[in-house]
């Protein structure tokens, strides 16, 4: 099977540039498929001029030229140029990369996920040569020239005037794709609820697997006396890290002890410790997740947005690790409450509240992360990339099809077909 992958950010040794879990996924994705036996290429934006080919773990790297005035994740704050910025990005018909990679590599199928500076004319080019279109859905691109649907504190529940008017062609160019995968239910939902994808054969959920390389998770020993909680992520506002400070400051700090994992710049730091200036807040900076795990008992991801499938819920189950999560996004499908983990309402008192019951039973948070370590039918990474495989096979299939049908002059219909989510 020939793999046509795309992303925004793609991590090399070249452009190493990390933003979210799209991007991790995407390169653990195509080094999984090609261990498999697979060939696979991969096309991201470029983040610098007249960037060169890379070769990294036995995979082509090209990165296309962003026909644009900026690169992704480095947009101007004024709101005109950046709205004209999103303006451009909607509007873009051409993807000359795709097209010559498509005719050089030959691919079975083009799997796009994260769409920035990119563009939908990915999508476009490829069909138009032949080649089926699978998108994974990681963000709101569709839908928000922000990609996360998230504005003035707040998740939104309706797409606002300009978001409609500056993706009116990203949401018409999905009658190129053949297949859609959500990483979470809701994140579909909230596309397929406004119309989307109307016209796409097959519409699907895959759900995220822990990305960190297979280990043997460690139990911590039971402590009566404080229990750690741990964040991991961005810090951001949508990640509720500012709620999560505000009801630290409601807690007792001689009870809990707070470790935050991320990159923060020394004046946040102090804003964030502010919020809470007895609580006891260890900043961790950026550390690899395996140090991060080991010194905590409970997880939390406190989000106020519809995070689609928060790589932090899979990563903490793989490391046995319980996790409270708010009730947005992705969060529910995946956390079972009192069995794998703890959910909760995502304002500060409520957080608070749900902290403070976990941490009074500590025997409890014993109990879930046995109940994790010891899981022998975990969903892991290997089942995401056999269940991409399964999808890539029926797309091949229905394309030879057509062929087929074409030559005889009997063209077949495929139908809509909606999956069972695992």
């Amino acid at each position: 099977m020939k793999v046509l992958l795309t992303s925004t950010l793609y991590p090399t040794p070249q452009a190493p540039k990390i933003v979210g879990g799209a991007e991790i996924f995407a390169r653990r994705f195509a080094e999984g498929l090609v261990q498999r036996g697979d060939e696979v290429e991969v096309i991201r934006s470029a983040s610098a001029p007249e960037q060169v080919r890379e070769s990294c773990n036995g995979i082509n790297v090209y990165s296309a030229p962003v026909r644009n005035f900026h690169l992704p994740f480095s947009l101007p704050k004024n709101i005109v140029k950046r709205s004209i910025w999103h303006a451009v990005d909607d509007w873009q018909m051409q993807a000359p990369l795709i097209a010559e990679r498509i005719r050089a590599f030959k691919p079975d199928v083009l799997h796009s996920n994260n769409l920035s500076g990119l563009t939908t004319a990915i999508w476009r080019v490829a069909a138009q040569l032949g080649v089926p279109v699978l998108h994974t859905l990681h963000d709101y691109y569709l839908t928000c020239p922000r990609c996360s649907r998230f504005d003035k504190g707040r998740s939104c529940e309706h797409t606002c005037t300009s978001c409609g008017i500056l993706t009116f062609h990203r949401k018409r160019a999905t009658h190129w794709l053949s297949a859609v995968v959500g990483v979470s239910e809701r994140v579909l939902s909230i596309h397929t609820d406004m119309g989307m994808f109307a016209e796409t054969p097959i519409l699907t959920v895959i759900r995220n697997a822990s990305t960190e390389p297979p280990r043997e998770p460690y139990p911590r020993p039971v402590c009566t006396t404080e229990v750690t909680f741990g964040f991991i992520g961005r810090l951001t506002e949508e990640k509720g890290i500012d709620n999560l400070m505000h009801a630290l400051a409601m807690l007792p700090p001689n009870r809990i002890r707070m470790m935050i994992a991320g990159r923060v710049s020394e004046e946040e730091q102090r804003r964030l410790k502010a919020i809470a200036p007895h609580a006891r807040i260890e900043f961790m900076g950026f550390v690899a997740p395996d140090d991060f795990y080991r010194q905590v008992d409970v997880v939390v991801a406190p989000s106020i947005w519809h995070d689609p499938g928060p790589l932090v819920v899979a990563d903490a189950k793989a490391a046995g690790r319980p996790l409270l999560g708010t009730r947005f996004g992705g969060m529910p499908e995946v956390i079972e409450h009192g069995v794998t983990g703890w959910l909760t309402e995502a304002d500060p008192q409520s957080l608070a509240d749900s902290m403070l019951a976990v941490a009074s039973d500590p025997h409890k948070i014993d109990e879930i992360s046995r109940r994790l370590i010891a899981d022998t039918n975990k969903w892991i990474f290997a089942d995401v990339l056999s269940s991409y495989k399964n999808l890539y096979e029926q797309l091949r299939e229905q394309r030879m099809s057509r062929v087929r049908a074409a030559t005889t002059d009997a063209p077949r219909a495929v139908g809509k077909e909606r999956l069972i989510p695992r």
